[in-house]
């Protein structure tokens, strides 16, 4: 049957009550109301599965912790589980001394005897008694009469009376009674009131404080608005005597949606305390929400008297108890109530706690609350023990604000504005594309994917390993070329020595600019045929739990086509993002991500290729070293590169400019016996051992065969093992042995890492002539020891040398 066109002939509405002076309009919430759960009995009993013993036992333990100090727990008249389940709390000791447990009896004199059996031996109870006195109930229901249902009402308080003061004599436990006027909200209002006014004279022992009489009145069904309910209250409360001596109890349903403002209204109209479940349920749409009321007052600065700081945890035993879902949009506990999906939003949001962060720093140095105050969020997540992960999620609606508070919330990246947008597109492509929610690890993901962030998404470039250093240079730089990478103004040129691995091949390469970026910029162009220039540098610092002490920097940088620098029209560009503990590391991470978002159309890249001889087109020196680091993974100093490289262009003269890879390689090996296992004609070490002296001395002792000779034990001092290495070959080693360049690095991963060392060691002694002689040797070696590596090393160098022994 369709909706009616008049519905006024089949449904009547509420009448209201004149109250001219209503006062509860102009009133606000002071403080917290007593709070009565009746998820035990009046929320089980609207369940298709009722809850088992042990169900109930798990939720009333979660109430307690929750902090609910009256808690109705049965209709123990209704069943024997019930029952058995009251027994059970009593008997265990699961009620704490603070908390009042409640029950439930109709006014029937063998239920109600059953039902005060119960609760005997527990400390506090209140015994819960109700009849309909609506006109509906009165007339069809029940078929009594006005006098009648107020006999009831009186009949069965005065046994309540009677029996919990025989059952305080004889268990010591201390009663506090309950009346219902079921149906309140449909009931004459002075009807209400005048059984009331029976009941509170039939009990005959209201007083102050515990001994106050409850009159709960409940919208058993919520048949008007919430201003109805709320006037109904302060009628009430206005004209019922011995106010005082009365909690006004409010017990709304929620068939109108209502519940929540017919409880807070009826508070403001005199209500003193609220039976309600946690999370809403009950009967057909259920009771009020004792969790979204005292959130509610929470929100206004009102302590509700309610711990909910393990929200979650609530939620998860509340819907298993019950078996029933939350929906996501339930007010606080949803799960996408604190959750953002729109752009606008979401940049209010990442705004909004950007603000709030610098309005709390001053707050902190002044001494004055920290305020929450954000957009869309009237609480703080983290107050209820939930994160603020799930605050912003992304698709198709959503906008770059969002999407960038998700990164810097999960990356720690706060993105400039021009790459906000240029990675917005790339999540939109990417939504628009897959029509679905885009996850944090899809946004991440794709984050990492797209600017070749972290070691599971590599570029075809990657840096290995580089050193900058200065190059003196009188000349000014022009203004157009002024150094974007640092903002200050330095006229000394930088270079950039550097390994990279290029589609898997590691090459060496070099460049110079007015600082790190730019020199590494010129090396790309001199050896990779890569022309970018940077149209956009900046960088902030990551803060880690132990402010600052292992904190990193964070670098982004903008390129474009180094053809197209001087251009004024729209120009295509690419982002890229570096994060390393040392801010030039970080630099050179971004420009060679930047790099990598360039070249992914897969553009072929100059391969390595060896020409070694005086002729113009003759690799250089970096080709070489390359070679090398390719080959045998040593990365090479630039000074030891230049002594090779003019290894290897006299063996290619010998050649005719001809040498392969691998003859490189093997020269390599011959020229500085690396890999070389035989012993050395000159000097060799069988073993040594390395003391720790006072402070930073250092003794290095060993047995050592010089010549051929026989072994000899040897020792010296110095501030490390190679001075101290030095000092003990000066006891046998005529002249004088000095270090002039090291150099060390790793080579290999996990348990197969080996450190490689370089040394270039000079030699000086006085010749028969009595002029000093010096020549100079590079030595290397590696080892899984760092410090054998040294050693090693250094004695490779002595062996390439024309030693002299003293006499």
């Amino acid at each position: 049957m369709p909706m009616l066109s008049q519905p006024s002939q089949k449904y009547k509405p509420y009448t209201p009550i004149n109250l001219p002076n209503r006062q509860w309009p102009s009133k606000t919430f002071t403080k917290s109301p007593i709070w009565l759960s009746t998820d035990l009995r009046d929320g089980n009993q609207a369940l298709v599965n009722p809850m088992t013993i042990e169900q109930k036992t798990t939720f009333f333990r979660e109430l307690v912790k929750c902090g609910v100090k009256q808690i109705e727990v049965a209709y123990p008249s209704a069943s024997d589980t019930d029952f058995a389940f009251v027994r059970g709390l009593i008997e265990k000791h699961e009620i704490p001394d603070d908390v009042w447990i409640q029950v439930l009896t109709p006014a029937r004199e063998d239920l109600i005897r059953r039902t005060i059996d119960s609760v005997a031996g527990s400390k506090h109870a209140i015994i819960h008694m109700y009849n309909a006195t609506s006109p509906t109930f009165r007339n069809v229901v029940f078929r009594n009469s006005k006098e009648q249902t107020l006999d009831l009402a009186i009949k069965h308080t005065k046994i309540i009376r009677e029996l919990t003061e025989e059952y305080t004599q004889k268990y010591g436990t201390k009663f506090i009674y309950e009346y219902s006027p079921e149906t309140f909200t449909q009931t004459e209002p002075d009807f209400a009131i005048e059984v009331c006014e029976a009941v509170k004279k039939a009990w005959g022992k209201a007083g102050l404080g515990d001994e106050r009489i409850i009159f709960n009145l409940p919208s058993t069904v919520e048949i008007a608005p919430p201003n109805h309910y709320a006037d109904q209250i302060e009628n009430f409360c206005n004209k019922i005597s011995e106010r005082e001596k009365i909690i006004v109890s409010l017990h709304p349903h929620n068939d109108r949606g209502t519940g929540i403002a017919s409880a807070e209204l009826g508070t403001l109209a005199g209500g003193d305390r609220i039976e309600g479940c946690f999370f809403g349920n009950g009967e057909r749409t259920g009771n009020v929400d004792l969790v979204t009321l005292a959130l509610n007052l929470y929100t206004q600065g009102i302590p509700p008297m309610l711990d909910l700081s393990d929200l979650q945890n609530t939620i998860d035993v509340v819907t298993a108890c019950n078996d029933l879902p939350i929906p996501a949009r339930y007010p606080y506990a949803g799960e996408l109530v604190y959750t953002a999906f729109s752009g606008s939003h979401q940049d209010a949001i990442k705004k909004g706690f950007e603000a709030q962060r610098l309005r709390h720093e001053e707050c902190k140095a002044k001494g004055e609350p920290l305020i929450w105050d954000i957009p869309y969020l009237p609480i703080d997540p983290a107050d209820l023990g939930q994160t603020y992960e799930a605050l912003i999620r992304v698709n198709s609606q959503s906008g770059k604000g969002g999407i960038s508070y998700l990164l810097k919330q999960n990356l720690h990246l706060d993105l400039p504005r021009k790459m906000q947008v240029a990675f917005y597109q790339v999540v939109q492509e990417v939504s628009d594309r897959e029509a679905r929610e885009m996850t944090v690890d899809d946004i991440t993901s794709a984050f990492k994917r797209t600017y070749h962030f972290s070691t599971g998404y590599k570029g075809r470039l990657s840096l290995r390993s580089f050193k900058i250093s200065s190059l003196d240079s009188k000349k000014p730089k022009p203004k157009a070329e002024s150094d974007q990478e640092s903002g200050e103004e330095d006229d000394t040129q930088r270079r950039f020595d550097g390994t990279v691995s290029v589609d898997g091949v590691y090459r060496v390469i070099r460049g110079k600019g007015n600082g790190p970026l730019s020199a590494l910029l010129d090396a790309l162009r001199s050896h990779l045929s890569l022309d970018f220039a940077i149209r956009e540098y900046s960088e902030h610092t990551i803060n880690d739990a132990d402010e600052g002490e292992n904190a990193q920097a964070a670098s982004y940088v903008e390129l474009i086509s180094a053809t197209e620098r001087k251009t004024t029209s729209t120009r295509q560009s690419w982002w890229g993002v570096g994060v390393d503990a040392d801010i030039a590391r970080s630099g050179l991470r971004a420009v060679l991500s930047a790099v990598n978002s360039a070249i992914n159309d897969g553009r072929e890249l100059p391969k390595l290729k060896l020409s070694v001889g005086f002729h113009s087109k003759s690799s250089g020196q970096e080709d070489v070293a390359s070679v090398i680091v390719n080959q045998l993974g040593l990365e090479l100093p630039r000074r030891f590169q230049a002594a090779f490289f003019e290894v290897v262009q006299r063996k290619a003269l010998e050649e005719a400019d001809e040498i392969s890879i691998d003859g490189v390689t093997q020269l390599f090996k011959d020229t500085y016996k690396y890999q070389n296992d035989s012993p050395s004609t000159k000097v060799s070490m069988e073993s040594f051992k390395l003391d720790h002296l006072d402070g930073s001395r250092r003794s290095l002792s060993g047995s050592f065969t010089f010549f051929g000779g026989a072994s000899r034990t040897i020792s010296g001092t110095g501030n490390g093992p190679l001075s101290s290495l030095l000092a003990a070959l000066h006891t046998q080693i005529a002249g004088t042995l000095s270090i002039r360049d090291y150099w060390e690095h790793s080579i290999g991963e996990g348990s197969e890492v080996r450190a490689a060392s370089y040394v270039d060691l000079v030699y000086e002694v006085t010749g028969e002539s009595t002029k000093n002689l010096k020549s100079s040797a590079w030595g290397v070696a590696t080892d899984t020891d760092i410090t054998a590596s040294g050693v090693k090393a250094v004695l490779n160098a002595v062996n390439d040398l024309n030693v002299v022994l003293k006499n």
